[in-house]
Parts: C-alpha cells; sequence; structure tokens
C-alpha cells in the first residue's frame, strides 16, 4: 500500500441512504482524469467494499484514482440491502455523483464484481460520466437470473464499451451462456476468460494482480 493513500467519507444516496465510501489515490501523479468506481458482490451474502480493495489498492499504484464503497445496509453503510439490487442501483449513481462533484474527474470507468456487476451495469447509462464498463464474473446464469435478470437488459443495449472477465468454471455461468447473453449486445464488447477459474475464487486475493491488468489494459484501449 506504499504507493497510495486511502480516504474515507459518507456519502448521500438519493433517497437518504448513508453510504460509507472509501478513495485510493496515487501518491504519484493521477492518470487520465479518470476513476475508477468498483462495486461489491452480493450484499445478502455477505459481499462489502473490502473484497475490492486488493484491486483499488493495486489501480492506485498504477496511477489511477480508485473508489470502493459499501452499498446499503452493509458495513457502517445505513438502509436495509434489496434482494434484487434494484436500490442499489441509487447508491451507485451517488457514489459516481460525488466523484465527479469531490474529485474534478470528468470520466468514470464503473467495475462491478459477481453480482455487483448487474447492479453497476444497470447504473451505466444513467450516468453521462461513465465512459465504459468492466464486469468479473457477471451472474448471467438460470438460477441467478431469477434475481439478477431484469439488470441484463440495460447494460447489454448500453453502446458504451464493455470488457466481460470470467472464469470457465464459473458456477453461475457457462461460457456458453456467457457467449449466448453477449451475442445481442450493442456496442463494443470484448471477453476475457481465466481458463480453470471459478466464480468465488475470482473475487479472492489470487487474482487482485490480473483484474488490475486487465482494468488498465481497457482504459488504454478507450
Amino acid at each position: 500500500m506504499s504507493n497510495c493513500t486511502v480516504e474515507s467519507s459518507m456519502v448521500d444516496s438519493s433517497d437518504g441512504v448513508k453510504l460509507r465510501t472509501r478513495l485510493f489515490k496515487p501518491t504519484e501523479e493521477i492518470k487520465n482524469n479518470l476513476a475508477i468506481v468498483l462495486v461489491h458482490p452480493y450484499s445478502v451474502l455477505g459481499g462489502c467494499q473490502g473484497l475490492l480493495k486488493g484491486i483499488a489498492s493495486g489501480l492506485a499504484e498504477d496511477g489511477f484514482m480508485a473508489v470502493t464503497f459499501d452499498m446499503r445496509g452493509v458495513g457502517r453503510s445505513t438502509g436495509k440491502p434489496s434482494i434484487t439490487g434494484f436500490a442499489e442501483i441509487k447508491d451507485v449513481i451517488a457514489v459516481c455523483k460525488w466523484v465527479c462533484d469531490n474529485l474534478s474527474v470528468d470520466r468514470i470507468l464503473l467495475v462491478g464484481s459477481s453480482a455487483g456487476a448487474p447492479i453497476a451495469g444497470s447504473a451505466v447509462d444513467q450516468i453521462e460520466e461513465v465512459i465504459g464498463y468492466v464486469s468479473i464474473g457477471y451472474p448471467f446464469g438460470l438460477t441467478a437470473s431469477i434475481l439478477f435478470g431484469r439488470h441484463h437488459k440495460a447494460i447489454l443495449q448500453s453502446p458504451k464499451p464493455k470488457l466481460f472477465i470470467m472464469g470457465t468454471q464459473d458456477g453461475f455461468t457457462s461460457v456458453k451462456q456467457l457467449k449466448n447473453k453477449l451475442n445481442s449486445a450493442a456496442g463494443r464488447v470484448e471477453t476475457h476468460l481465466i481458463e480453470g477459474a471459478g466464480h468465488f475464487q475470482m473475487e479472492g486475493p489470487a487474482f487482485d494482480a490480473q483484474m488490475v491488468d486487465l482494468i488498465v489494459k481497457f482504459i488504454a484501449s478507450l
């Protein structure tokens, strides 16, 4: 953590929920006039911003401003988590607005991990400053779609550039399901498959450096 500093803030969502937010700032020069906002896995199953700390600090060490936050009802954020992740879209929008107002950046890359991917995906076109989207383990499979299926359309129809990172052994989505879904996607769509990796493995620290690398390369291509 030597090449970055971490600052905590509380951010107000549009419906009065207060969100505990962390900003990872490079100690050296900041690149690209861009901030990366990371959206954590499913709150109901214990998802929290701490799971994204490794990726956020890695991005900051690479010179990018990275922001993580606890969605409603997680950690020190107020409110209650929702089952389908629709209330949480407001949280993503609020944090992105806070980033634009307070960090003097006008471009945001949204990154969602696991259930954070559909939530972030639903926010992409509601935030003008978002210039691209990265999904880590989007739960497109049939069972997960019972909860998150209503989010799919927003990201698949968005014209903004998208990168989908997934392990080939993801228990929620098969490679075939991913490809079928992305066939209908608008705009520029890229996939990066990690051979042999399972869904929860990808959320672990062993893959943080690889995620940072893929995100940084994607930013360079935008």
